[in-house]
């Protein structure tokens, strides 16, 4: 497969994904929130790699789901219009898409693991 975004765009998307990163954690600092519990939360997200057991199809599904800014802004979302806990786990999610796009680390395609939307990672790469 080849790479599914050109660079300058590449760049461009991964510095996209630290300005998440950063805005994210900040705004979880604003928060008061509790940086043992950021800590502890950053890598759930990557808990979705186990789908990756059930096939390269299931596995991408999964994986999408818990790595897309559509879920904390859901979250944040509900938080603000009916104020539902959960503003600062939507921070850390946030956070960790962010860092996952800063490193390379983008949507998975279901042909296999390392062909993303950032393009190929891993050894084939």
């Amino acid at each position: 497969m080849t790479s599914a975004v050109q660079e300058p765009v590449r760049t461009w998307l991964r510095f996209e994904g630290l300005a998440a990163l950063v805005l994210s954690t900040y705004l979880y600092a604003t928060q008061g929130g509790s940086w043992f519990l950021f800590g502890a939360l950053f890598l759930v997200p990557d808990i979705s790699f186990a789908g990756y057991l059930a096939g390269p199809r299931i596995g991408a599904m999964i994986y999408n789901l818990a790595h897309s800014y559509v879920g904390p802004l859901t979250l944040a979302g509900a938080h603000f219009v009916s104020g539902m806990p959960g503003l600062l786990l939507a921070m850390v999610w946030g956070a960790h898409i962010g860092f996952d796009r800063t490193l390379g680390y983008g949507l998975k395609y279901s042909t296999a693991f390392g062909d993303t939307h950032l393009g190929r990672i891993g050894r084939a790469a």
